[in-house]
């Protein structure tokens, strides 16, 4: 997609990491950060920033240890708190004491399911979009949940866990550094033209954004499991499900109503790397929830999303 316009490169300090931000549209604007996942950095909003600048004010930032921000050494420094420090200065930089609307692909859903359940930002978050990346706390409380569970639920829980392998080999020590230095680094543009059937030029960084990315993995996935925390979201939140993720199923997102109030559910038929595939579609329905909660009325579409309260959370409108 064409650079229709013009983007404002700069830095912002969170403690001692140094964060890179990108910004587009003009400050006067409603603001939309965009939080990227693994192994990527934020070039992977790009699309879709282009599109929401139109009339929005578009913050995208290189999450630590990703593109040019700083890469702390230590894994506890990747902690999902950690994380959320890093959010509040990133938004109290580009938008001090406004509200925010937040989207997060992947392990940038991760943190925004952290971010938007996190007391110091009740009030700083205006709208969570979240796009193949769960809360850690609802999917491990799910698999705490006592009763007896169906065939069905059995058979999406298997499914989850044979597709979610890698967390498993993400955390043998050294073997995964070793295979993005000796191939995956330079070979990640063959890897998404042959999984998602993605054309992507190669990332400089990519090597050293997978194998800093791990200690996201590595910091949180095995305290979540073993201590999962009651997270209740304090903001309305869109999730967009792509129906043939191969990382995140469907499932997985659903019966969210216990942890959210006010929820929309989007099923897409698309791959995992929908900012990727489809930028001018995933800007469509971040920009459609935006608007409704700035106001305007809302869209079919995002009427037929909406979960009633009380409701099933797989209700659904099939984009």
């Amino acid at each position: 997609m064409p650079d229709t316009h013009p983007s404002c490169r700069f830095h912002v300090q969170a403690g001692a990491v140094r964060l890179a931000v990108t910004a587009w549209g003009d400050p006067a604007w409603p603001v939309i950060v965009l939080v990227h996942g693994y192994p990527d950095n934020s070039h992977v909003w790009h699309g879709v920033a282009q599109v929401l600048a139109d009339r929005f004010h578009v913050i995208a930032y290189d999450v630590r240890g990703a593109g040019g921000s700083d890469a702390p050494p230590c894994v506890a420094d990747y902690r999902l708190e950690r994380l959320a420090d890093d959010f509040i200065a990133v938004i109290n930089a580009v938008a001090p004491g406004r509200r925010v609307h937040l989207v997060g692909h992947d392990w940038g859903s991760i943190q925004g399911w952290e971010f938007v359940t996190d007391p110091r930002l009740y009030g700083r978050i205006a709208s969570f979009t979240s796009c193949s990346g769960p809360c850690l706390d609802h999917a491990a409380s799910a698999l705490r949940t006592p009763g007896r569970r169906t065939w069905a639920q059995w058979r999406a829980t298997l499914g989850q866990a044979l597709a979610s392998w890698y967390i498993v080999f993400f955390h043998i020590p050294k073997l995964p550094e070793w295979h993005w230095r000796l191939w995956l680094g330079r070979g990640w543009p063959r890897w998404l033209r042959h999984t998602e059937g993605l054309l992507v030029p190669p990332n400089p960084t990519q090597t050293a954004d997978g194998i800093h990315g791990l200690r996201l993995y590595r910091a949180n996935f095995r305290a979540r499991l073993r201590a999962p925390r009651q997270r209740h979201a304090h903001a309305p939140v869109q999730v967009i499900v792509p129906t043939r993720d191969r990382y995140v199923r469907p499932a997985l997102t659903e019966n969210l109503g216990r942890w959210v109030a006010n929820l929309w559910r989007r099923q897409v038929d698309a791959h995992h790397w929908l900012p990727l595939a489809r930028p001018r579609h995933m800007a469509t329905m971040v920009g459609e929830f935006v608007d409704h909660l700035e106001g305007a009325p809302a869209t079919v579409e995002l009427d037929q999303a909406r979960v009633p309260i009380g409701g099933p959370s797989s209700t659904a409108a099939i984009s």
